[in-house]
């Protein structure tokens, strides 16, 4: 495997050949262990992995409160740097001219939507327990949001899907209800690409997270995992 740390975050690919690519947008916490780690193993697995870096052009980060944080982001700059990572692999080596894809966690799997929805390039996006409502949870602000930093939310967004989507929520997750999925799936429904949403029982946020052992669930993320890669696989070819 060969890894390097690049402008955009973090490259990892096979020692060998010319492997498809796949943007990875990181959780609220930045570019840590988990992302870089999640790029290896999608790298062991044949693909070229970019995992981004969102705030690589700011100082030191503090996060005190996740919720303020996500809606002080600016949408079109982190949709600009999901572009970014889409075009760096599609001209760079290994993966220049494979085609590319896209999956995120958390607030990752929320840009990995809508990146599926706005960016070109993309032929695949697995979103992992995005957030998809700017109405309520963590995104709602009783202000209202600023229209610039958050032109429109995930489920708006659903309409313009660009490429196929697999998405991945677990049953128990507290950030995201219920009736948010049931809108999504009503509405990828509407669209023309090719999509599945799968809900897991007995899980909540973060599942895929072996870091945090009180959210993470080795069953389900061994299935997830391996879904995500079948895809990949179909649709990156």
């Amino acid at each position: 495997m060969q890894t390097r740390d690049v402008e955009l975050g973090h490259f990892a690919a096979p020692e060998a050949g010319a492997p498809p690519g796949i943007v990875l947008i990181h959780d609220v916490w930045g570019l840590g262990d988990h992302s870089r780690d999640l790029a290896r193993r999608l790298a062991d697995a044949g693909f070229g992995a970019l995992a981004l870096d969102l705030y690589r052009r700011e100082g030191e980060v503090k996060i005190g409160d996740p919720g303020a944080w996500m809606r002080a982001l600016s949408d079109p700059q982190v949709i600009a740097d999901v572009q970014a990572g889409i075009d760096f692999l599609a001209r760079e080596a290994p993966t220049a001219g494979r085609p590319v894809g896209v999956t995120g966690v958390c607030m990752g799997g929320m840009y990995a939507l809508l990146a599926a929805c706005t960016c070109r390039g993309l032929a695949a996006a697995v979103p992992f327990y995005g957030m998809l409502s700017y109405e309520h949870g963590l995104l709602h602000a009783e202000g209202g949001l600023d229209r610039e930093r958050k032109p429109r939310q995930p489920l708006d967004a659903v309409a313009d899907l660009r490429c196929p989507l697999l998405a991945f929520f677990g049953a128990e997750d507290a950030f995201i209800p219920a009736a948010d999925i049931a809108v999504l799936n009503e509405r990828l429904g509407a669209t023309a690409q090719p999509s599945d949403v799968v809900v897991y029982p007995g899980a909540g946020h973060a599942f895929l997270n072996d870091t945090r052992p009180e959210a993470y669930r080795p069953e389900v993320a061994r299935d997830a995992w391996g879904r995500m890669l079948a895809f990949f696989r179909e649709h990156l070819r």
